[in-house]
C-alpha cells in the first residue's frame, strides 16, 4: 500500500468550526432519539413497554452486522469529493427524513399497527444514522496528525456534540409543549421537523468546508477481513467495550430520567422541575468539555482523569439514590448529583473517542493496515448498542412498575402523577435508575485498567514507528 498527503498543513480556523457545526447537528438528532423514543412511543402512544424494548434492541443486534459493512463500505469509496464526504451528506438527508417520520406516527393506527410503525421506522433510522456517523468520526485520523492537533480537534468535535446533547436535553419539552400545549404528540411531530432540517443545514456546512487531507491507496479488504482486524486490534476492542458499559450505565438513567420527575418526584409542576434540572445537567456537560477536560489536562494524563470521571459519575449516582429516599421538596438538592454525573458524562465522551482515534495508529501498527473507518464505525454501533440495552433495561423497568400515562389531555396540566403509582414501584424506579449504572461503571473500570495499554508516551512511539513504515 503506498501513502500520499501525509505531511498536513494545520486545521485552518473555518474548517474548525465546520467539523465543529456538524458534531452539533449529529447529536442533537441522536439524544432525541435515544432520549425520548422510548417516551413517544410508551407512554404517549401506548404502545407496551416490552415490546418497545424490544424493537430498540432488535435494532441494536442488525446493527451489529450493518455497521461493520458501512465501514466497509466507505474504505472502498473513491470519489473526486473523497470517500468520507459523499456518504455523510446522503446519510444525513436520508436520516433526517426518517427522524421525522419516527415522530410523526399516522394518528389513525391502533397500538399494533403503531408497534410495527415504530419497529421499521428505527431499524431504518439506525441504519441511515450508521450512515453518516461513520464517515464523519473517520474523518479525524484522514485529516489530522496524531497527537495535540488530532487530540485537539477530537476535544472540540466532542464539544460540539455535547452542545448538541445538550440543546436538545435543554429545550426539548419545552419546545414540544410551547409548539403542541398539552398535545405532545403534535408537538415531537414538528419540533423534531425543526431539528431536522437544522441537521442537514449544519452537516452541509461541513461537507462544504472539510476535506480530508490524506489518501491511502490500498486494496480494498473484505468483509472477512474487516472483521479479522477489528478482533486483532485488542486496544480498539478495550476501548470499544468500556463505551458500551459507561453508555449503557448513562443511558438507562438519560431514559429514566423523565419518569423519574413525572412519577416519583412528582408535583403538578413536575415538568418545570424536569426542565430546570436538564438545563443545569446540560449546562455542567457543556462546561465539562469546553472548560473541566482542558483544565484537568494540564495537570493529568488522559488515563487519570478517565479514571477520575468514573469516581465522579460513580459519587453522583450515589448522591441521587441517598437524596431520592428524602421528601425532595426542592429540584435545586437534585444539581448535586447533576453535577457529577453530567460533568462525568461530558468528558469521558471526549476521552473515549481519543482513545478510539489512537487505536487507528496501532492498529496500522501491529497489522499493517490503516482501518479508521472500520475502527469508527465501532464507535457508532458500540453506541447505539448501548442505547438499546439501556432502553431495554429501561423498558422492561417500566413494565414492572407499571408507570405509563398513555393520553395526554389539557387536565393532565392539574395531574400529581406521583399519587398514581405505589411506593414500591418508585423505589423500583430509583434502584434501577442508581444501583444498575454503578455496577456498570465499576465493571469499565476494571476491565479498562486490565486490558488499556496505549498511554501518552506508547502512542508517541507508535505514531513514529507508523511515519517511518510509511517512509515520511
Amino acid at each position: 500500500m503506498a501513502y500520499t498527503g501525509w505531511m498536513m498543513k494545520k486545521l485552518s480556523l473555518l474548517e474548525k468550526i465546520s467539523y465543529g457545526l456538524g458534531a452539533v447537528g449529529k447529536d442533537m438528532v441522536y439524544m432525541l432519539s435515544a432520549s425520548y423514543i422510548l417516551y413517544y412511543y410508551q407512554d404517549l402512544l401506548g404502545v407496551p413497554a416490552s415490546m418497545m424494548g424490544l424493537i430498540l434492541l432488535v435494532a441494536r443486534i442488525f446493527d451489529a452486522f450493518n455497521d461493520p459493512i458501512m465501514g466497509v463500505l466507505v474504505a472502498k469509496t473513491r470519489t473526486r469529493w473523497g470517500k468520507f464526504r459523499p456518504w455523510l451528506f446522503v446519510g444525513t438527508i436520508t436520516n433526517a427524513v426518517i427522524l421525522y417520520l419516527m415522530f410523526a406516527a399516522p394518528p389513525a393506527m391502533d397500538v399494533a399497527g403503531i408497534t410495527v410503525y415504530a419497529a421499521v421506522t428505527y431499524i431504518l433510522w439506525g441504519v441511515t444514522y450508521t450512515m453518516m456517523d461513520i464517515p464523519y468520526w473517520s474523518m479525524i485520523p484522514a485529516f489530522t496528525e496524531g497527537g495535540k492537533e488530532r487530540e485537539g480537534l477530537t476535544t472540540l468535535a466532542r464539544s460540539c456534540a455535547g452542545v448538541g446533547s445538550a440543546i436538545i436535553t435543554i429545550v426539548t419539552m419545552m419546545a414540544v409543549h410551547a409548539i403542541g400545549g398539552a398535545d405532545e404528540v403534535t408537538g415531537f411531530r414538528w419540533f423534531t421537523l425543526i431539528v431536522a432540517i437544522l441537521f442537514v443545514v449544519l452537516i452541509t456546512i461541513t461537507c462544504v468546508n472539510v476535506k480530508e487531507k490524506a489518501t491511502v491507496n490500498m486494496e480494498s479488504p473484505s468483509v472477512g477481513q474487516m472483521f479479522r482486524a477489528l478482533i486483532q486490534n485488542d486496544q480498539a476492542m478495550t476501548v470499544v467495550i468500556s463505551i458500551v458499559l459507561i453508555n449503557c450505565s448513562i443511558y438507562t438513567t438519560s431514559n429514566l430520567v423523565i419518569y423519574f420527575f413525572k412519577y416519583d418526584f412528582g408535583g403538578t409542576g413536575w415538568f418545570n422541575s424536569y426542565t430546570l434540572f436538564n438545563t443545569f445537567g446540560g449546562g455542567m456537560q457543556i462546561l465539562s468539555m469546553m472548560l473541566f477536560y482542558p483544565l484537568l489536562r494540564k495537570f493529568f494524563t488522559n488515563i487519570k482523569i478517565f479514571y477520575i470521571s468514573l469516581g465522579m459519575a460513580i459519587a453522583g449516582y450515589a448522591a441521587l439514590l441517598s437524596i431520592a429516599f428524602t421528601s425532595m421538596d426542592n429540584v435545586v438538592i437534585l444539581f448535586i448529583p447533576a453535577f457529577f454525573i453530567f460533568s462525568a458524562n461530558g468528558i469521558l465522551s471526549v476521552l473515549t473517542t481519543v482513545f478510539l482515534a489512537n487505536t487507528v495508529d496501532y492498529g496500522e501498527w501491529k497489522n499493517k493496515r490503516r482501518d479508521e473507518s472500520v475502527i469508527f464505525s465501532m464507535q457508532t454501533f458500540v453506541v447505539k448498542l448501548a442505547s438499546g440495552v439501556a432502553v431495554f433495561i429501561a423498558s422492561i423497568a417500566l413494565q414492572i412498575f407499571n408507570l405509563s400515562s398513555a393520553e395526554t389531555t389539557e387536565a393532565d396540566k392539574l395531574i400529581d402523577f406521583s399519587a398514581t403509582v405505589s411506593a414500591s414501584s418508585q423505589v423500583g424506579l430509583r434502584m434501577t435508575m442508581t444501583i444498575l449504572p454503578i455496577a456498570g461503571l465499576f465493571v469499565a473500570i476494571l476491565w479498562f485498567k486490565r486490558r488499556f495499554i496505549l498511554t501518552e508516551e506508547k502512542v508517541q512511539e507508535l505514531a513514529q514507528q507508523v511515519k517511518a513504515a510509511r517512509g515520511d
